[in-house]
């Protein structure tokens, strides 16, 4: 299995329901390196996996749609516990229909699966890893 990993990172803004939160129930913010790994069994003609710039530029744009934003107020998190476990599958999803969709080029239409990693700290991290049509979580 090949795989090729770009990195990006946001900063955002939530609060947490349930006393097992603790402090976190209130607002706070976390900075998150979020790390996308592709996967394939093969490469294409060109011995690629996926375009390293278009992975990138799509990682980049599903960024934007929560980065310096309060997720508490985001209509598709309305409700939701934004854990990092959470975040993980929510990116997941969005760069996966990327894929899908072709906006990584035919590279991301061979992806079969694909890792999102985000490091809250140097001591703590979450990811969630699944296949390109991964429904729910």
């Amino acid at each position: 299995m090949y795989s090729l990993t770009v990195c990006d990172h946001i900063m955002i803004a939530h609060s947490f329901q349930g006393e097992e939160f603790g402090p976190a129930q209130r607002m706070h913010g976390a900075t998150f390196a979020v790390e996308a790994e592709f996967r394939a069994p093969s490469l294409d003609h060109h011995q690629l996996l996926v375009d390293i710039g278009l992975a990138k530029t799509e990682l980049r744009r599903v960024l934007d749609t929560v980065d310096y934003s309060n997720l508490d107020e985001n209509p598709l998190l309305t409700g939701i516990n934004t854990t990092t476990e959470y975040m993980g599958f929510h990116i997941h999803k969005l760069l996966a229909a990327a894929c899908v969709e072709g906006r990584l080029g035919h590279g991301g239409r061979a992806v079969t699966c694909l890792k999102i990693l985000l490091r809250e700290a140097p001591t703590a991290w979450a990811a969630f890893e699944g296949p390109l049509n991964q429904e729910s979580a």
